[in-house]
C-alpha cells in the first residue's frame, strides 16, 4: 500500500511539472522569419521571369517566315567562325576549371 500511495503522489507532482513546462513554452516567444530587401527584390525578378514568355515572337516570328518561304540563308564562313569562337571560349573555360 505504501508504495502505491507513493508512485501516486509521484504522479501528481510530474503531471504539475510537464503543466509548468507547458504553460512556460506557449508564454515563450514564436519563431520568425524576416526577408531582406535583396531577399523581396529576388522574388519579384521570379515573379516576373515566370510571368514572361518562353519565346519571344518578336524576334521569332521574321526568322521562321524565311525558313517558310526559302528565303533565309546562313553564311558557311560566318557559321564557321562563329562556332570556332565558341569552342575557344567553351575550351578555355575548361581549362580555367582543372
Amino acid at each position: 500500500m505504501r508504495i502505491e500511495a507513493y508512485n501516486q503522489v509521484h504522479q501528481l507532482y510530474q503531471a504539475k511539472k510537464v503543466n509548468q513546462m507547458r504553460e512556460k513554452s506557449s508564454a515563450a516567444q514564436t519563431d520568425q522569419l524576416q526577408f531582406s530587401d535583396f531577399g523581396k527584390e529576388i522574388r519579384a525578378a521570379q515573379a516576373a521571369l515566370a510571368e514572361a514568355p518562353d519565346v519571344r515572337e518578336d524576334r521569332t516570328a521574321p526568322v521562321k517566315a524565311k525558313i517558310q518561304n526559302g528565303t533565309y540563308h546562313v553564311d558557311a564562313a560566318s557559321f564557321a567562325q562563329k562556332l570556332m569562337q565558341k569552342a575557344s571560349e567553351l575550351d578555355a573555360a575548361y581549362e580555367e576549371m582543372r
